[in-house]
């Protein structure tokens, strides 16, 4: 897959200390545009998924399921807890969704159907989802109310039925979980040739201001606070502002130019663009970012697998994807945690390296 960031992340038998029934799993797709981790039930050995208790419904006491959406497309699986280790992090009894997981028999609901099933390594491209956004809980307060939210967490009956979930409970962004270096993550990729590169190595740093690795305080970075999404406005080529996000899940810079040629809903100018947005924030930053669009036939037709310059098309909101991130530092402070540089969170920066 092109621009697919992928980490490693290490799960245990929740309360062990993350010592007990451990297995990496490799191939996981770092995705800032999410919260909380899910893996596949395919690709945890057996002696570890035994070790992962299912969260159960207390009013049936059927197991639980849960639904995520994104934009190629859901996953449908359980509601398992683990110990997760990333790095030097320890994120102690974690809930996280195992996807198509067989323990949950019941079929999906219909609200959870959305675009394609990613219901395989093979659907998704990656062996699981590792989401650390700027929210800590997948739901959050919608669905821990008196009411049951369709399209997040179901009991297994025939058929789902939604339940309600406590904050405590749902799949949780693991960074939030840390004992330390718990506010936020920072994305740092290289730069990149515009023809690509048949690799491209990155790093993530947990927390923010919090050690002299993770310094935004004196960094020279815009910081622009954004709602539990990740979300804050941008305006591309004078028009009006739309829902705008930086994601590293998303693998191209996506916005609305119907007069840029496409090929398979990428760009595919006969020549190289440059283009730019203004961005803006409720607390007043404001920032203009320049790129190169490139034709994604050529792109895709190379050896190279990292793109600065591919774009693709989507109407009413700019996602500036992986390309944004090569030559750049990215910072996501987490909801109601705080950094000397970025303020209470949720927040969004970045720096060119």
């Amino acid at each position: 897959m092109r621009n697919y960031p992928l980490v490693s992340v290490t799960i245990c038998k929740p309360g062990s200390s993350a010592q007990t029934s451990c297995s990496t799993i490799d191939k996981v797709l770092l995705d800032t545009g999410s919260f909380g981790l899910r893996l596949y039930a395919s690709v945890i050995p057996s002696a570890t998924l035994a070790a992962l208790p299912i969260r159960t419904d207390a009013a049936s006491g059927s197991n639980v399921g849960e639904c995520a959406a994104f934009g190629s497309g859901y996953t449908w699986g359980s509601l398992r807890t683990a110990d997760v280790k990333l790095g030097g992090e320890t994120a102690a009894s974690l809930p996280i969704q195992v996807m198509s997981d067989p323990a949950i028999v019941s079929r999906v609901p219909t609200a959870c159907v959305w675009n394609t099933s990613l219901n395989s390594p093979a659907a998704l491209g990656a062996n699981g989802i590792l989401g650390v956004g700027v929210a800590r809980y997948d739901c959050g307060t919608a669905c821990a109310g008196s009411t049951a939210r369709w399209g997040y967490y179901y009991a297994d009956t025939n058929p789902a039925t939604a339940v309600v979930m406590p904050l405590v409970n749902q799949v949780t962004n693991p960074v939030s979980l840390f004992a330390v270096n718990n506010n936020g993550v920072i994305v740092e990729m290289p730069t990149i040739p515009s023809d690509g590169a048949a690799t491209a190595t990155g790093t993530v740093t947990f927390g923010i201001d919090t050690q002299a690795n993770n310094l935004l305080a004196g960094a020279g970075a815009a910081v622009f606070n954004t709602d539990l999404h990740g979300d804050f406005t941008g305006s591309y080529n004078g028009a009006g502002t739309v829902s705008t996000y930086i994601d590293s899940g998303s693998n191209a810079l996506i916005f609305e130019d119907a007069t840029i040629p496409q090929s398979g809903g990428f760009f595919a100018p006969a020549s190289a663009l440059t283009r730019s947005v203004a961005l803006s924030s409720t607390n007043g930053s404001a920032a203009t970012v320049s790129f190169n669009i490139g034709n994604a036939s050529s792109l895709y037709a190379s050896i190279n697998y990292a793109f600065n310059n591919l774009g693709a098309y989507l109407a009413q909101t700019i996602d500036l994807g992986l390309p944004f991130f090569y030559g750049r530092r990215v910072y996501y402070g987490i909801a109601d945690k705080t950094s000397a540089g970025g303020g209470t969170g949720p927040y969004v920066a970045f720096v060119a390296r």
